[in-house]
């Protein structure tokens, strides 16, 4: 079966997919006809995919996250790749294809992430912050074996944000050898805090996000997580005007940096400053990664990578 890595254009192909996304369109045609826009996903990546001419009953058959099998053409389009598709029909028993052989998921195993996790924020020697961490932890602890870390942009995929929280773990760690000035226990709950929220801010299944959820939309993650420390202070006795639980909240609303990516503060103490380009990093460099690892062996040249200002990397060789 092709890996959707390994295509090139002009290349026909025959194979069982994750249907990531389908969607019903109409065509600049007079008059317009129907088509079905998809995301074929399999472990290795994921590719656009057009159904033209797609009948009523196509249309009441596909839906995200089924297993298909297809026979498609893949072509260039405006210098990207996309498949035409010839045939569909959605997998059966009888195919033998496990739904989890299509979905991509960390390079850890999550229970493990979890449990690196529970043990950072029980390391924490400040009761107060360790108190709120664990409040806050506990909220999402189940969804953390399976969410995703985003939509699309970095560590979008099964246990995504559990081990985006682990790499910044390290990453922490080693700044906090570094310079000894910072506050590793502020450290360690603005890493495990972050992106805390991120569960009630999107709603996923399997990795995959298929949209956001009203609180997310209406409030977003940075403002549920400040809300959730408020609440975990209220919990523990703590009282809302302590200055943990100012610290805490500013290094959560802060950690975007800029208004237009979210923030409505800037990191304004030691610790936020770290964790704002500790979480930059390992988006980045994970963005950088997920498109080196999908790029077929003939090529130089990644996709555009839109968390590095839109620009492509070039894999010298």
């Amino acid at each position: 079966m092709t890996q959707l890595r390994d295509l090139r254009d002009r290349d026909e192909f025959t194979g069982f997919y994750l249907l990531k996304a389908a969607e019903v369109k109409l065509t600049n045609a007079t008059p317009p006809s129907s088509y079905l826009d998809m995301i074929l996903a399999d472990a290795t990546g994921e590719l656009p995919a057009k159904l033209w001419d797609a009948s009523s009953t196509d249309k009441e058959t596909f839906f995200p996250l089924m297993l298909v099998k297809v026979q498609g053409v893949a072509q260039l389009y405006r210098d990207k790749l996309q498949a035409k598709i010839v045939r569909i029909r959605k997998a059966v028993k009888e195919d033998g294809v496990d739904l989890k052989s299509f979905i991509r998921t960390a390079p850890i195993e999550a229970e493990d992430l979890v449990r690196v996790i529970q043990a950072t924020a029980a390391s924490i020697t400040d009761d107060k912050v360790r108190s709120i961490v664990e409040y806050c932890i506990g909220k999402v602890e189940e969804k953390l074996r399976h969410y995703p870390a985003g939509k699309s942009h970095h560590h979008a995929y099964y246990g995504g944000l559990a081990y985006h929280m682990v790499r910044m773990l390290e990453l922490g760690a080693f700044i906090c050898g570094q310079r000894p000035f910072l506050n590793a226990d502020l450290v360690k709950a603005g890493i495990l805090l972050h992106d805390i929220a991120k569960p009630e801010e999107m709603i996923a299944e399997l990795g995959i996000v298929s949209d956001y959820s009203v609180p997310g939309k209406l409030l977003g993650h940075l403002a549920i997580a400040s809300g959730w420390i408020v609440e975990a202070a209220i919990s523990l006795g703590l009282g809302t005007s302590d200055r943990t639980v100012m610290l805490l909240q500013h290094l959560v609303l802060s950690h975007h940096n800029l208004g237009e990516w979210g923030s409505p503060v800037q990191p304004q103490i030691p610790e936020a400053v770290a964790l704002h380009y500790i979480d930059q990093l390992d988006a980045k460099l994970q963005a950088v990664e997920d498109a080196l690892a999908v790029l077929p062996e003939s090529e130089e040249w990644t996709t555009n990578i839109r968390v590095i200002e839109n620009k492509p990397i070039y894999r010298p060789r």
